[in-house]
């Protein structure tokens, strides 16, 4: 038997969750809501953002709950789930930003906004899972297995996309209309 300091035998709680026990995940909630809140509130320093990670934390515990072991207590667990989804919020983020700071310097610069145009021109004339490789491929110079894992794919369908992309831009810098193209 595991007793937490507020007197809860979490064992035999996670035990009942395993095997199926759904109304146990309320004791789950009530115990670790508040601590988890305010840990991804200091991380993301936003409470919109904070709540949403923590209700985001607790889906992917009941989700992965049959994978939990008792290798590290379960608060751990829990604190580890919600840390690496505010990291991914924080690094999408980051990513947004930077992109937003690089488009506002361009901006400023007059002498570089029909390069500026060129490229949101291009940009427009790709799909969104375009748009991501070539971003994560230039922008964020991911390598293919990186970019593969973040889009859920084979580092060779990343490549090949890359290499389709390539020509794309290429016959769009010639002038040459995508859309009236048959393929």
């Amino acid at each position: 038997m595991i007793i937490d300091e507020k007197g809860i035998d979490l064992k035999s709680i996670l035990g009942s969750i395993q095997k199926g026990d759904m109304q146990s995940y309320v004791l789950i909630l009530d115990r670790f809501q508040r601590p988890i809140y305010l840990y991804c509130y200091y991380l993301l320093r936003n409470q919109e953002e904070a709540e949403d990670a923590t209700q985001e934390t607790f889906i992917k515990a009941l989700e992965h709950i049959k994978q939990f072991n008792y290798t590290a207590s379960f608060s751990a667990w829990l604190y580890k789930i919600a840390r690496n989804h505010c990291t991914d919020l924080l690094k999408k983020k980051n990513r947004e930003k930077k992109i937003l700071d690089l488009y506002q310097m361009n901006k400023h610069q007059e002498q570089d906004y029909k390069y500026t145009d060129f490229i949101y021109e291009c940009l427009d004339k790709l799909s969104s899972e375009e748009r991501q490789i070539l971003l994560l491929r230039i922008i964020e110079e991911y390598s293919y297995d990186e970019i593969a894992f973040i889009m859920d794919s084979k580092s060779v369908n990343i490549r090949k996309k890359y290499e389709r992309i390539r020509k794309k831009l290429i016959q769009v810098k010639k002038g040459v209309n995508l859309y009236e193209q048959s393929y």
